[in-house]
């Protein structure tokens, strides 16, 4: 004999509870977790490589068209390149040192030691000069180019610009590339030199090598295809820095929060972009 439900059973006031409280939806299985948050970081990764191919085709139509405003780009060579020169004699400087130091160290007596010269040579200017100038000016440049812009798009400047007809590509992000591309390669010739006159002066009053040995042993093994493969390296890393800089401003939002977010993952994106181009060099330039 079926039994009838009163509505005021403890039955009934179940189903009245799952009518308006419904039970917590069920949780994924842990593949299709994964799955998700590789999906989501892939969104993530190729929203950004279209906004940063989308940055460098428009500035390369602003460039062949001529409607980049020079006085900018000599501001921003004047502030990336001149301003920049004291921290990149005191890295250089302290790169030589170091290269100096550890390579005395390294060998024994039955290796020449003017054979010093060539090993501080090469890593200075095949490695240490572009990486470490690259890297301290990712602190410098990189990182202050993101929170400016950063700043000017959540402050809603970027879109008063925008409504007085400037596109903000040409009048910001332009410049900066541009000027990144310039003083770079200056920058890193400057801490390849320093750097090259520290470790001979290390190596001097280190191990006792003199300065005809220590340029004797550096022309030993030198190739003027050293020096190009050098500035090729400072060329593609004065083109990334802005371009990331300028591309994670553009995209801040959130207020002073999202503009100290933002300006972290540029950073951290800027550092990852250096040494991965630094990593395709050999393959691509010395072999």
């Amino acid at each position: 004999m079926q039994t009838t439900r009163e509505p005021g059973s403890i039955a009934g006031a179940e189903t009245a509870a799952e009518k308006y409280f419904p039970p917590p939806p069920r949780r994924a299985p842990w593949p299709e977790r994964r799955l998700a948050i590789l999906g989501r970081g892939a969104e993530r990764f190729f929203e950004h490589a279209g906004g940063m191919a989308t940055l460098l085709w428009r500035t390369i139509v602003y460039l062949f068209s001529g409607r980049i405003p020079l006085r900018e780009v000599v501001t921003q060579i004047y502030w990336m390149g001149v301003g920049s020169i004291p921290i990149v004699l005191v890295t250089g400087t302290l790169a030589g040192i170091v290269t100096s130091q550890q390579g005395g160290y390294q060998f024994t007596s039955g290796v020449p030691l003017y054979i010093l010269g060539s090993v501080v040579t090469s890593s200075i200017v095949l490695e240490l000069g572009p990486v470490m100038t690259a890297v301290v000016l990712i602190g410098r440049v990189g990182a202050r180019i993101t929170a400016e812009i950063g700043t000017m798009k959540v402050s809603e400047q970027i879109d008063a610009l925008e409504s007085l007809g400037r596109d903000p590509v040409r009048t910001l992000v332009a410049p900066r590339i541009i000027a990144g591309i310039i003083a770079v390669p200056v920058l890193v010739a400057i801490a390849d030199a320093v750097g090259l006159f520290a470790g001979m002066l290390a190596a001097q009053f280190t191990v006792g090598l003199g300065r005809e040995a220590f340029f004797y042993g550096a022309g030993l093994f030198w190739h003027d295809w050293d020096m190009f493969y050098s500035l090729a390296k400072a060329v593609s890393f004065g083109f990334v820095i802005p371009l990331v800089a300028s591309h994670m401003g553009l995209a801040t939002r959130g207020g002073a929060e999202g503009v100290g977010r933002y300006t972290t993952a540029a950073v951290v994106t800027m550092t990852l972009g250096v040494l991965i181009l630094d990593a395709m060099f050999p393959p691509l330039l010395l072999n």
